[in-house]
């Protein structure tokens, strides 16, 4: 079984920044699902889940939502098993329960694939709130 954890979440004044973690307990991913795509998705009161972005296991390959293009990054750590979200330039628009999810097997990554009724594993979540 793969748990997914997150943590970074916090109040942010807009214009801020934060970075989101997201590891995966007692197992290496790499050996343990073959390839994949790892990434995030949120989801705002009131709202459903919506794709923010990912990055495929091999990292040839990346996806960000429009909304996010360009104040958001992706990266992995392989050595710490551990994906991030560096957000910059957050907007009170961004506040929502952000969400850590693996799809496998998986080559690579789009906005065609990256769609959440397709994730395999799923963290509980980490709370960003955007205010003044």
């Amino acid at each position: 079984h793969l748990d997914l954890v997150e943590s970074g979440g916090g109040l942010v004044q807009p214009g801020g920044s934060l970075r989101l973690s997201c590891s995966a307990s007692e197992v290496n991913l790499d050996t343990y699902l073959g390839p994949y795509n790892i990434g995030w998705f949120r989801q705002a009161p009131g709202k459903e889940r919506e794709a923010v972005s990912c990055i495929s296991s091999s990292e040839d390959s990346t996806y960000y939502a429009d909304s996010v293009k360009g104040r958001f990054t992706i990266s992995r750590d392989n050595a710490n098993n551990t994906v991030y979200l560096q957000m910059t330039s957050l907007k009170p628009e961004d506040t929502a329960v952000y969400y850590c999810a693996v799809d496998t097997p998986k080559h690579y990554c789009s906005k065609y694939v990256w769609v959440s009724y397709s994730m395999d594993y799923w963290g509980k979540g980490t709370l960003v709130t955007v205010s003044s």
